[in-house]
């Protein structure tokens, strides 16, 4: 079984199509597929929305997005673990793909390409290719799309919760030493909306921040992850 886990916190714009994406992805799986939304406190219609979608709902209060990953993985059911974030689409081809790269591949985890839903800010687009070169090159997976073996997901002990942001890169640097680790070419397609509503010397200083070790556990020096403002209108 797979069991594909979204994080959301105040996803009420946009977890509606991420799930209809998902739902389209797993017609051609051959397999049960469940989607269990990981709601972290919301105060909006984010739970209403998932069950709306058909999804199963764990509801947390922990604004710690490698905690409320871990949360949604233990209430899910599945041998593969996929996890996606709320404002991002999977192509059925992606999904496609990490599935057989485990099935069929003897991976036992990955990730994708990324790209932006659109041009703005007109920076976003370079500034992602550059990421997903950089991170695929490296060998770890962005957070936005990751999947793993439920086995060696537990014997890793999950995301580390100690950090805040980065948890991604931990979890494929831990995967990594337990087997074949694949980042697909086949991309995701995700919200550009932090582009938008932060500035550009904002976003070059937080990124600059969380260079340091110590930041990576302080929400209150993580807006630009933890600060909960959402687009109200458009994507």
């Amino acid at each position: 079984m797979i069991s594909i886990v979204v994080p959301a916190y105040n996803e009420e714009l946009l977890l509606g199509a991420t799930l209809r994406a998902l739902r389209d992805a797993t017609g051609t799986l051959h397999e049960p597929v469940e989607i269990i939304v990981a709601d972290d406190g919301s105060t909006d219609r984010t739970a209403e929305i998932a069950r709306e979608h058909g999804a199963a709902v764990v509801s947390v209060q922990l604004r710690n997005i490698g905690a409320t990953r871990n949360a949604g993985a233990r209430g899910a059911a599945g041998d593969l673990l996929v996890f996606v974030d709320a404002d991002t689409i999977v192509p059925r081809e992606v999904l496609n793909a990490a599935v057989a790269a485990v099935r069929e591949g003897g991976a036992i985890g990955g990730g994708a390409a990324a790209k932006p839903d659109s041009d703005d800010p007109a920076w976003g687009p370079p500034v992602l290719r550059f990421a997903s070169w950089l991170m695929r090159a490296l060998g770890w997976a962005a957070g936005c799309f990751l999947f793993v073996r439920r086995d060696v997901f537990e014997r890793v002990g999950g995301f580390d919760e100690r950090y805040l942001v980065s948890e991604e890169i931990h979890l494929s640097r831990a995967v990594k030493r337990h087997g074949r680790f694949v980042i697909l070419r086949e991309p995701v397609i995700t919200s550009s909306r932090k582009g938008r509503l932060f500035s550009t010397s904002a976003i070059v200083v937080q990124f600059a921040r969380a260079l340091l070790p110590s930041t990576l556990k302080r929400r209150d020096r993580l807006a630009l992850w933890y600060g909960g403002d959402r687009e109200k209108g458009g994507k």
